[in-house]
């Protein structure tokens, strides 16, 4: 079964926050990040993921929601996202977002194209999949990087995964919107 409307609008509204809170993220890295070529890769991808979250908030409002209405997801996700942003450590932030956060969400869109119908979904599929091949040309930047600057190369391999299983623990993101029942009028 395909996804309604309002359940499409949920999730694009949940994916514009989760963009809008990477651009974000990257945004806070750039003055305490102390590599130029790092604060360079980062305002890149700052104003990629401003064009998602521009994109799926245009979307959800042809979704009939407000326009670029924005969905705070779930508080396990948010509370994950948050801890990579407090990294201090570079070749964590670096391996934490583009090893990831970025593969993590990633495979949310996947499941979200996997759940919605693709004809009748069809703007939302192009935005989602354009999305999704600059998520992973962001990562290919960010790793070639690291193999040219030797300290961004992650020493410890046991955090990494930590970090992968605490993003799959928290895969399903969207959270409800209450839908209120208009009060009925008394006979």
């Amino acid at each position: 079964m395909s996804l309604t409307v309002r359940q499409r609008s949920q999730a694009l509204a949940t994916f514009r926050f989760v963009e809008t809170h990477l651009m974000e993220m990257l945004a806070r890295w750039v003055p305490a990040t102390p590599e130029m070529e790092v604060k360079v890769l980062f305002g890149e991808h700052i104003w990629d993921l401003a064009q998602h979250a521009d994109g799926l908030g245009k979307r959800t409002h042809e979704l009939r929601s407000p326009l670029h209405h924005t969905l705070r997801p779930v508080e396990a996700y948010v509370a994950h996202l948050d801890a990579v942003g407090a990294e201090t450590d570079t070749a964590k932030k670096l391996h934490g977002f583009y090893d990831v956060i970025l593969p993590g969400l990633n495979a949310r869109y996947e499941s979200y194209l996997g759940s919605t119908d693709s004809l009748l979904d069809a703007p939302s599929v192009r935005l989602v999949e354009s999305i999704m091949g600059d998520h992973l040309r962001m990562t290919a930047g960010s790793r070639r990087l690291r193999d040219e600057i030797e300290h961004l190369h992650l020493r410890e391999r046991e955090w990494l995964d930590r970090l992968r299983r605490a993003d799959a623990a928290a895969f399903a993101i969207v959270a409800r919107e209450d839908v209120a029942q208009p009060a009925r009028a008394a006979s």
